[in-house]
């Protein structure tokens, strides 16, 4: 019984949180802060994504050969990107890309990363999220 309440609670759990776009976590930085205490995101580079960032912001996503909500999560995306200008997606393969997937704590597909213009991860989502998440998230990476 304890079982089955326990995988229940995992189950309902996972439901709630799959997809949902939440800020990225901050590391220490360089230290250029006005103590030194300065917080900052991942940055990736444009030969590190194999394609240019977007102007305002760039939708990161990564998959795997096998993975049925990835094929969704694309088109999403392919959507969103379609629709706000300045805005680029970015579909990287989480097999062929091993150290960005390690750098940037990448576990499940499809693994979504929302970047501003200069680069910056402002937002992640473990999960396919949906439409109208993406678009509100880009209300907050977008100046």
């Amino acid at each position: 019984m304890a079982v089955l309440v326990a995988a229940t609670v995992f189950g309902l759990v996972r439901r709630r949180r799959d997809g949902v776009l939440r800020a990225a976590p901050a590391r220490a930085g360089t230290g250029a802060g006005k103590d030194g205490d300065d917080q900052v995101g991942d940055t990736l580079r444009p030969d590190e994504l194999g394609a240019d960032l977007g102007e305002k912001a760039t939708l990161v996503q990564f998959s795997s050969a096998f993975c049925a909500p990835c094929r969704a999560t694309r088109r999403v995306l392919g959507e969103v990107a379609g629709m706000v200008d300045g805005v680029a997606h970015v579909e990287l393969d989480a097999e062929a890309h091993l150290e960005l997937v390690r750098r940037l704590n990448v576990v499940r597909t499809p693994t979504v990363l929302i970047l501003d213009g200069a680069g910056r991860v402002v937002r992640r989502a473990a999960g396919a999220p949906r439409k109208a998440d993406v678009i509100a998230a880009l209300g907050v990476a977008i100046p």
